[in-house]
Formats: C-alpha cells, structure tokens, sequence
C-alpha cells in the first residue's frame, strides 16, 4: 500500500467550531453601504423579518456575495450594533470629560444620548430596539456591547451629591431606561434634546440631592 493510498483511507480532519471559522468583515468601500443598508431595513422591517437577501439587494449586490463580508446575519447585527453603541459613545464621552459640575455634567451626558437617539438614526434605533435574544448567537456579544456603554454612562453618575441610601446602579438604570423610551413619545418639532434631559435631571436632582 503506497502512501497515497494510506492518505485516501485517513478520516477527514475534523471541521473547525463555529467561533474559529467566524471570520472578520472583508474591508473595501461597499462596507460602510452594507452597514447602512443593513441598519436601515432593521429599522423598518425588524431584525427578524430582516434577510440577508434583503440587505443585498438593497446594496445593489448578489446575496451570496454578502457572504463575503459577514459570515451569517448575526455577524452583521454585531457590526451594526457596535457602530450604533461607537456613535452613541463618542458624543457622550466628549460630554462626560467637559470640565462642569456633577449636575451639570449629567444633564450634558444626558443631552448627547437623546440628540443621537432623537436625530433618526438608523443605527441607534438598532441599539435600542433590538434585543440580545432576538440573535442567541450573538447575544453574548450584544450584551457585551451595551454594558460598555452603561459603563461610560454610569461615570456621569460617580460624582454626583446623592443621599446615603441612594443606589446608583438603580439610577442608571432608571434613567437610561427612561431616556431611551423618549423614541416611542417624542416628534419632531418638540422639545429638545437640551430641554428633556434638563427636565429629567432637574427632577432627579429635586429627589435625591441631600
């Protein structure tokens, strides 16, 4: 038996898991389309009655050759949702490292989120629609995604003056919840993001200042 034969009778190497196979967004200029087109009809039409025919077609391109790109729709949500969080992140940092007084500095931080969730940005509507179990697969990673935010927005909470008994993760919670719910009341020609958050803060601050 000759050495070809010997290597026709070896079982075939296992296949890789999942996770080692994903592979890493190809990067060229149709990249930013896709992620645009892809947030868009998320948007509109749900993340589950969202194809990744759909996305292709919307980006003048054959479904297979998105495959190229992302390796399954849940790698492309992940895109698209750590778009959404670096958009919404960079005007809140920026906020967050002006030189104000704890207050103050709150209702700016408070200010850069409602303008990006209020400006009719696809990709914030993402964020703030789409639920980690709406993608198992890529939950995890959502989920890692969005507490790297609450992160950035709990350092707007450090240094406020509140009552002993006051839990802070409660705060964020209970105030990152209620700006995010400004998208299902706010219209266009209402009061503004600058407005709202000093509403907001001021009623906190009535509350829980000592």
């Amino acid at each position: 038996m000759t050495a070809d034969d010997l290597a026709t009778l070896a079982p075939p190497a296992a296949s890789a898991p999942a996770s080692a196979r994903r592979r890493p967004p190809r990067a060229d200029n149709r990249l930013p389309r896709i992620l645009d087109a892809a947030a868009r009809l998320i948007r509109q039409h749900g993340y589950q009655a969202t194809t990744m025919r759909d996305i292709a077609a919307a980006t003048g391109m054959l479904a297979g050759s998105l495959y190229y790109h992302f390796a399954s729709k849940d790698e492309l949500l992940v895109a698209v949702y750590a778009e959404g969080v670096r958009r919404i992140s960079e005007p809140v940092a920026a906020a967050l490292a002006r030189d104000l007084d704890p207050w103050t500095r709150l209702e700016a931080v408070c200010t850069a989120h409602l303008a990006e969730l209020l400006g009719d940005s696809d990709y914030a509507q993402v964020v703030i629609r789409v639920q980690p179990a709406d993608a198992p697969d890529a939950s995890a990673r959502l989920v890692a995604l969005r507490d790297d935010y609450e992160q950035l927005f709990a350092r707007a909470l450090v240094g406020l003056p509140l009552r002993n008994r006051a839990d802070r993760r409660a705060l964020k919670l209970m105030l990152l919840g209620s700006l995010n719910y400004a998208q299902t009341w706010w219209r266009p020609g209402g009061d503004s993001p600058q407005v709202i958050a000093r509403q907001f803060v001021r009623l906190l601050r009535h509350q829980l200042e000592p």
